[in-house]
């Protein structure tokens, strides 16, 4: 048996190579969408792809999303954007609507169902929903074929509506009131199964925004409570982290608008500055691990100690005091015979004499305690009695503390012991700051401590790193800096950068009981002598300075001062 064979007109085959083409096209077209949702961070940007790319496949004229906000009891519905080609000019705002059946997208949000109308202007008597013709009366317009649909995630949950107007029968056509009918065409079940899908994929992008949003929220909450947490073990340094993330952030920000010189090929985008920040905001984090007596020492000795001291020199004073009057008693007690008459007159004046010696090397005595009372605490203030380059006591002072250092005093127990102990000097003869080198190596140990603690964080790959930027805020370009000595070319510029600000931080702000506040000007020289020693980035510096950058903390240079 012969099967006969299928003719196939001209016409029908270019109809379906005509079909076939456009449904390729737009397998391609999903595919690009697809790419573009997944690469879109930004929401307002994501929400516009969206909308666009649903009005440009089914040549839709105009077109709105909304988002359903659950931030408050009672949802509502969040008209997010719109679009409209033939209104192109027309500003659209957005704006909060009750989330109920009587609009077409509340409708659509809260059953699940799609509403695909011929004519929105001639709906069934029946129906709950009506469109909201305000708008059409103001610009005006005419709305006729709508596509509404939700954006649903894959548990079913509804997180928006995507509504489409004017289905267009040619895509270049311009739309009025006047000529909508006749131009526009319902929309097939076909671009609706299309467009659902493309909803869905938006509705998983959408999330996928929200979700990133959340981890970066939830990030800020743990920096923000990390930087309480230093702040309140160290309430003199308050508000140093925020300060020098501020300053990190607008130097960063001025060096990458820069397109001249050394630092034209540095460039960060927002994310790089990000993480900077977080970095910057979590430096001094390590101070959680110094011991506390360390970190919140203000002078060169504890106050436990001082207080110790000063009780001893009390002790010393009274002890001096019954010393003399136990050899005052003794001397009268071997001289009985110190009356006075004519022939004992000189006996007697010798007696008086000998009683006022005792008085005056009491005196004396008493007056060279209160004065190493006194010389004890000045020099338990941090850099005080140094020479002009602040490293060595002035010749005067060693003299003092040599003599000091010998001084001895009969304690409690009889036993005769030093008034300054070998510790409490070595503490006092700190030439610079109010640290002895072992305490310093406690302080210095922050970095590595900050270090090991931001390294146990499971950062995303945009904020990996963030523990390396902070680990290098102490060291110089000349590799003179701590923990790791590291030099120029090992130390990334994100912590040059962090540098500089938290050195401009530290000399800048308010006075605290171990230094004082520099005025401006003072710390921008000394800023500038450390990058001349090739300490810090002259050319951070001096971008620093040009552009102004302390502002950001309401600082104002004075430029008469500085010249």
């Amino acid at each position: 048996m012969k099967v006969a064979p299928i003719h196939i007109s001209n016409l029908e085959n270019q109809e379906f190579l005509q079909e076939s083409s456009e449904r390729v096209e737009l397998i391609e077209q999903l595919l690009a969408i697809g790419t573009a949702l997944s690469s879109s961070n930004d929401l307002e940007e994501l929400l516009r792809l969206i909308l666009s790319k649903s009005r440009e496949i089914t040549f839709s004229d105009a077109g709105s999303l909304y988002l359903i906000d659950h931030t408050q009891a009672e949802p509502k519905l969040l008209f997010k954007v719109a679009q409209n080609d033939s209104l192109p000019n027309k500003p659209f705002n957005e704006f909060v609507m009750p989330l109920n059946r009587k609009s077409l997208a509340g409708y659509v949000a809260l059953t699940g169902e799609s509403l695909k109308l011929a004519d929105a202007y001639q709906l069934p008597a029946n129906v709950p929903y009506a469109l909201d013709r305000s708008f059409d009366t103001n610009m005006p317009y005419r709305t006729c074929s709508v596509l509404v649909l939700p954006m649903q995630k894959p548990d079913g949950e509804i997180i928006g509506v995507l509504q489409l107007i004017n289905r267009k029968r040619r895509p270049d056509v311009m739309l009025t009131p006047k000529n909508a009918v006749d131009v526009t065409q319902p929309y097939s079940d076909w671009e609706e199964r299309i467009v659902r899908s493309l909803a869905s994929q938006a509705a998983i992008s959408i999330e996928r925004h929200h979700l990133q949003e959340s981890i970066e929220n939830l990030f800020e909450g743990f920096v923000r409570a990390s930087v309480q947490i230093i702040e309140t073990r160290d309430p003199t340094t308050s508000g140093h982290s925020e300060r020098v993330a501020e300053l990190t952030v607008r130097l960063c920000e001025e060096t990458s608008a820069i397109t001249k010189g050394s630092l034209s090929s540095v460039y960060l985008n927002d994310r790089q500055i990000r993480e900077l920040r977080y970095a910057a905001l979590l430096h001094d984090f390590g101070k959680v691990g110094v011991p506390e007596a360390i970190l919140g020492k203000r002078k060169k000795l504890y106050p436990s100690q001082l207080e110790v001291i000063l009780h001893r020199f009390a002790l010393a004073q009274r002890t001096l005091e019954m010393e003399c009057a136990h050899n005052k008693f003794k001397y009268l007690l071997e001289h009985p015979d110190h009356r006075h008459d004519n022939n004992t007159s000189t006996s007697s004046c010798s007696h008086c004499q000998k009683l006022e010696q005792l008085d005056t090397q009491l005196a004396q005595a008493i007056e060279t305690i209160k004065h190493y009372r006194e010389f004890v605490q000045q020099l338990n203030e941090p850099e005080v009695l140094l020479t002009r380059d602040f490293q060595a006591f002035t010749e005067e002072t060693l003299t003092q503390l040599t003599a000091l250092s010998q001084y001895t005093y009969r304690d409690v127990d009889g036993q005769i012991k030093p008034l300054i102990t070998k510790a409490e000097m070595v503490q006092l003869l700190v030439p610079k700051g109010n640290l002895t080198p072992e305490e310093r190596l406690g302080i210095e140990s922050h970095v590595t401590h900050t270090y090991h603690f931001l390294q146990r964080i499971p950062w995303t790959k945009h904020l990996k790193n963030v523990p390396i930027i902070a680990f290098g805020h102490h060291e110089k370009l000349d590799g003179s800096g701590y923990p790791r000595g590291l030099k120029q070319d090992e130390i990334p510029i994100q912590t040059q950068m962090l540098t500089v600000a938290d050195i401009y931080d530290a000399l800048t702000a308010s006075d605290r009981p171990y230094k004082r506040r520099l005025p401006l000007e003072t710390a921008l020289k000394i800023l500038r002598q450390e990058a001349t020693k090739n300490k810090i980035n002259g050319d951070l510096v001096e971008l620093f300075e040009q552009r102004q950058v302390f502002r950001v903390l309401g600082h104002s240079l004075n430029i008469d001062s500085v010249a």
